[in-house]
C-alpha cells in the first residue's frame, strides 16, 4: 500500500502518535530511574514498580475503552483519556514519594490508553483488511521514533533539569495532540447508542471475539512476543547502568539504536509483504526471535557476554519484534469490523496485561545480575513461537471442519 495523498499521509501521523503515546511515557524517564531514587530516598528497584503499574493501568483501560469507542465513537473517549492524562503527568511532576508517583503512573496510564485502542480501532474503520499491516508497518515508523528520540531526551533532561521536568514535557506533548486531534482529524464511527455499556452485553461481546480463533492465535502470539519486549525496558536501566556502567546520556543513546532495529525491521516488513503473507513472516521472525533469546540467556549465564555483544543480540531480538507486531496486529483484528473498537480493546489489553506480568516478574527476580532480564525475554520468544504453532495448527482444523460442515449443506440441499 502507498500513501498516496496528503489527507491519508496526515492521518497516519496522528494515528502514529496517539499509538506512541504510551511508549514515550514508557521510554522517556528510564534514565531517570536513579536521579529519582535518589530524590524520592528510595530503590531503582522500588521505582521500577512505577513501570509496572503503568502497564497495570494500560491493561485495565484498554477494557474499558474499547465499549466506549464503540458505543460513543472514536474522538469523544479520546478527549477524556488524553485530558486524564495531561492532569495526571503533572501530578507525576509533583510527586514526593516513590509510592505517590507509582500512583499517578497508574492514572497516567489510564489516559494513554485511550490513544493506542482508538488508533487500532480507526486503522480497521479507515482502511482495507488486506493493507492492515502494511498501515501498522506505517505506525510503527511513527511509533518507533519514540524510543529513538524519548531516552536520549530524557537523560539529557534529567541531566540538566531533574527529572520532574520529564513528565511537565509529556504533558505539553500530549496537549499538543489532543489539539491536533480535535481541529484536524475526522470522527471515523459514529456513536452507536443500540450498543449497550451494561456489564453483561460487554463480557458477552469480549468472549465473542476471544472465541475467534484468529483473534486468539495472533493477539497471544503477539503480547507474549512483546512482553519480551517489556522485559528489555524493565531490565535496561539496572543492566546497563548499573551493571555496564554507562551513563544516563550514553544508556540513552544505546537505546536509540537498538531502537532503530525495531523501526528498520517494520519498514522492511512492508517491502516483504508484497511477496510474502502475514502469517509466513511471523513464523520466521520468532524462530529467530527464539534462537537469538536462547543466545543472548545463555551468553549472560555463562558470563561471555560483555557491553557490545549483549546490544549485539538485543538489537537482533528486537529487529524480530519489529515483524512480529504489525502483521500480529493486523491478523488479530481482519475478522472484525462492527466491533472494531471491543476487539482492538482486548487485544491492547491482552498484550498490556502480559506485559505487565514479564516486567514485574523482571524487578521480583532481580539478582544483580542481568540474567532476570534475559531469562524473560528468552522464555517470551519461545512461548511465542510454541503459540503460533499451536494457533495454525487449530485455525487450520476450524476451517477444514467448515469446508466438510459446507460440503455436507450442499449434498442436503442437492438431494
Amino acid at each position: 500500500m502507498m500513501v498516496k495523498d496528503r489527507k491519508t499521509a496526515y492521518h497516519i501521523l496522528i494515528l502514529g502518535l496517539l499509538s506512541a503515546i504510551g511508549p514515550f511515557s514508557i521510554d522517556m524517564y528510564l534514565p531517570g530511574f536513579p536521579a529519582i531514587a535518589k530524590d524520592l530516598h528510595t530503590s531503582v528497584g522500588h521505582v521500577s514498580l512505577s513501570l509496572s503499574s503503568f502497564f497495570i493501568g494500560i491493561s485495565a483501560g484498554q477494557f474499558l475503552y474499547g465499549p466506549l469507542l464503540d458505543r460513543f465513537g472514536r474522538k469523544r473517549p479520546l478527549y477524556i483519556g488524553l485530558s486524564a492524562y495531561v492532569l495526571a503527568s503533572v501530578g507525576c511532576a509533583l510527586s514526593a514519594s516513590a509510592d505517590a508517583l507509582i500512583a499517578l503512573r497508574f492514572l497516567q496510564a489510564l489516559g494513554s490508553c485511550a490513544g493506542m485502542v482508538a488508533s487500532r480501532a480507526m486503522v480497521r474503520d479507515l482502511f482495507a483488511v488486506k493493507d492492515n499491516a502494511k498501515v501498522f508497518s506505517l505506525l510503527m515508523l511513527v511509533v518507533g521514533v519514540s524510543p529513538i528520540i524519548a531516552p536520549t531526551l530524557g537523560g539529557y533532561i534529567t541531566a540538566a533539569f531533574g527529572w520532574k521536568y520529564i513528565f511537565i514535557l509529556l504533558s505539553l506533548i500530549v496537549a499538543a495532540i489532543l489539539a491536533a486531534v480535535h481541529f484536524t482529524l475526522a470522527e471515523t464511527r459514529p456513536p452507536d447508542e443500540l450498543l449497550s455499556l451494561k456489564p453483561v452485553p460487554i463480557v458477552k461481546n469480549f468472549l465473542a471475539v476471544l472465541k475467534e480463533p484468529q483473534f486468539y492465535t495472533y493477539a497471544f502470539t503477539g503480547a507474549v512476543a512483546s512482553a519480551g519486549l517489556y522485559a528489555y525496558i524493565a531490565g535496561s536501566p539496572y543492566v546497563f547502568m548499573e551493571l555496564f556502567h554507562v551513563s544516563e546520556k550514553q544508556y540513552g543513546w544505546i537505546f536509540a539504536l537498538i531502537a532503530m532495529g525495531l523501526i528498520g525491521a517494520s519498514q522492511l516488513n512492508s517491502v516483504l509483504l508484497k511477496n510474502y503473507e502475514s502469517r509466513q513472516i511471523i513464523k520466521i521472525a520468532l524462530l529467530c526471535q527464539s534462537v537469538t533469546g536462547l543466545l543472548l540467556f545463555i551468553g549472560t549465564l555463562t558470563g561471555l557476554l560483555e557491553l557490545f555483544s549483549t546490544i549485539f543480540f538485543i538489537f537482533i531480538f528486537l529487529c524480530c519484534q519489529g515483524f512480529t507486531f504489525p502483521n500480529s496486529s493486523a491478523l488479530s483484528l481482519a475478522p472484525f469490523s462492527k466491533n472494531a473498537g471491543s476487539a482492538s480493546a482486548l487485544l491492547g489489553g491482552i498484550q498490556m496485561s502480559i506485559g505487565a506480568f514479564t516486567s514485574a516478574l523482571v524487578s521480583i527476580l532481580h539478582n544483580h545480575t542481568a540474567l532476570p532480564m534475559t531469562g524473560v525475554m528468552a522464555a517470551c520468544a519461545l512461548l511465542s513461537f510454541s503459540v503460533v504453532m499451536i494457533g495454525h495448527r487449530i485455525i487450520r482444523y476450524r476451517a477444514s471442519l467448515e469446508e466438510v460442515e459446507e460440503q455436507s449443506a450442499d449434498m442436503m440441499s442437492g438431494t
